[in-house]
């Protein structure tokens, strides 16, 4: 069996013939050629028969790269969404800490002024506080 360039690889426990023909032509065959022609006896099987499997082996090497990059960038973003909703959620449980504390009415709570001052807050800057906290919470806290 003769072939050109378009040639399918013999079984791999077959030999690998490679001369070259009267017409200069290299010739690859899993038989040996007739006559008395000077041939090589190769291992490894002959070109690709596809013309294009270098590239398309390049094509999906490169996607290869591109989906581990991918999966990458996702797990990164997950991360950062995952400390982001960490950090959120402290911030709720420090809000309705705050919330608590306002709506217990026999628990005096005091702030500075600006003169550095100590100022206990009366039960109408309590409830204002308060429902602007409760505002807040609903709005960017999960329930519960």
């Amino acid at each position: 069996m003769l072939c050109g360039w378009f040639c399918a690889a013999p079984p791999a426990s077959a030999a690998l013939y490679k001369w070259t023909d009267a017409n200069g032509r290299v010739v690859y065959s899993d038989q040996p050629p007739p006559g008395d022609v000077k041939v090589d006896t190769l291992k490894a099987p002959p070109p690709p028969a596809n013309p294009n499997a270098v590239k398309e082996m390049a094509n999906k090497e490169a996607e290869s790269k591109k989906q581990k990059l991918d999966a990458q960038e996702a797990a990164q973003k997950a991360e950062q969404q995952r400390a982001e909703n960490a950090k959120r959620l402290a911030v709720c449980k420090d809000a309705q800490a705050q919330m608590r504390q306002l709506a217990a009415e026999q628990l005096p709570l005091a702030k500075l002024n600006e003169k550095g001052e100590t100022v206990y807050l009366d039960d109408t800057e309590r409830r204002k506080k308060r429902a602007e906290l409760e505002t807040w919470v609903r709005a960017n806290c999960p329930p519960g």
